[in-house]
């Protein structure tokens, strides 16, 4: 079963578009991950399905309640956490979480039992009372988590969940999210611009650029997809890397600046006798080489050919407060 179906979903902004045709599924109690630099269209994807934004042309459903026509219905479903705070500060923990209950009407005694409960699951119990001014960063993005469940939803939206905090701290954010997706048995959609967050996390994660899907898979089969190992080398002169090409064992060639090169490989061993002799033959002065693992963040460079900074995901927070400021009629 499926918890969320898209078909051609399209988002324009004063002609210029910014979701692009996607049609994705995501079966239920998956962690599904879309990555993408800035102006890609994830954070526009996120407002679309959560329905703070209506689409230009297309369907989707969120567990089973198409955006358009049954939004409340949508809304009562699911869970948000948005990169930028939200939590009231002059209130306890304890007031945050009971606040968002009444909002959904929750029962009062349903409430107690899910808050204690979701309380303990993210390691709040000795601060739940104080004020969230006084919190930590990472404190305050788990009592965001924790409010985001209390009403049990199906599927939970995490916007960049992590940005901006320490790996340490993010670290124990992602052990509360994984968690929590057991223990409530939830479907969570999840962008980040974190590889290895995504790579530890995701059970399958869509690459996003221009609006569109880039490659869609789990993390698994699209470094295998990839090449199970990169070759970098350093080189007095890259302009003809492209000679590596015709080596049968290479399937990618990269050069991301001046002097370097990438090569995809499947077995480096195999590999790296064949790539020095094609550049002794070539003339071609290699100074260094190195061979590492494949790993997600190599994937985003072979399929959108820059790497994503952190940079883009605050900016990619602004850009879901605005969409949040239009749909309310504010801007």
């Amino acid at each position: 079963m499926n918890s969320i179906e898209t078909s051609e979903l399209t988002k324009k902004f004063d002609g210029i578009t910014a979701v692009d045709g996607l049609s994705i599924q995501v079966k239920e109690g998956e962690v599904f991950g879309i990555l993408g630099p800035n102006g890609a269209g994830k954070t526009t994807t996120l407002s679309m399905l959560c329905t703070i934004l209506k689409p230009t042309s297309g369907t989707a459903t969120v567990n089973g309640f198409d955006i358009i026509d049954r939004p409340h219905d949508v809304r009562r479903s699911i869970g948000i956490v948005f990169q930028d705070p939200s939590l009231d500060n002059r209130l306890t923990g304890s007031d945050n979480l009971h606040i968002h209950a009444a909002l959904y009407g929750v029962d009062d005694r349903i409430a107690e039992e899910r808050i204690e409960k979701l309380v303990k699951l993210v390691g709040l119990e000795d601060r739940i009372n104080h004020l969230v001014k006084t919190y930590s960063g990472g404190m305050r993005r788990r009592l965001e988590i924790a409010r985001g469940l209390v009403h049990t939803p199906r599927v939970l939206f995490l916007d960049e969940p992590t940005l901006g905090l320490d790996p340490q701290t993010r670290s124990k954010v992602w052990e509360y999210i994984d968690s929590v997706r057991k223990s409530e048995r939830i479907t969570v959609v999840l962008t980040t611009h974190y590889m290895e967050e995504a790579e530890s996390l995701c059970d399958r994660v869509a690459i996003v650029d221009n609006g569109r899907i880039a490659a869609l898979d789990s993390p698994h089969e699209l470094t295998k997809k990839t090449g199970s190992e990169v070759v970098t080398l350093t080189m007095a002169d890259s302009s003809r890397a492209g000679e590596f090409k015709t080596i049968p064992t290479v399937t990618n060639v990269k050069s991301p600046s001046e002097g370097v090169v990438m090569l995809s490989v499947q077995d480096s061993a195999a590999a790296v006798p064949k790539i020095m002799r094609r550049a002794l033959e070539l003339g071609m002065e290699v100074k260094t080489l190195d061979v590492q693992k494949v790993t997600l963040n190599e994937v985003f460079m072979h399929y959108v050919g820059r790497e994503i900074r952190e940079e883009e995901g605050k900016h990619s927070a602004k850009e879901m407060m605005k969409h949040r400021l239009q749909a309310s009629g504010r801007i």
